[in-house]
């Protein structure tokens, strides 16, 4: 398995950094939407998988602001 994906054609939506690494909201040809994120680092990329792979916690809260 190469170490990256074949591209994909998509329009992009950055959430945010972490770790060094872009975390990025990409669609499908379906509209289906994934996460994706593109690190610096290699050790960036390993920080944040241990995160990701210990908890995520997503939450509602409508008072939230949202940039458009």
């Amino acid at each position: 398995m190469p170490d990256t994906p074949e591209a994909i054609e998509v329009k992009d939506h950055i959430l945010g950094y972490v770790c060094g690494c872009a975390l990025i909201v990409t669609y499908d040809d379906k509209g289906e939407g994934h996460i994706e994120a593109s690190c610096k680092t290699k050790e960036g990329r390993e920080k944040l998988a241990a995160i990701l792979e210990k908890e995520s916690v997503l939450r509602v809260n409508p008072q939230v602001k949202l940039e458009d």
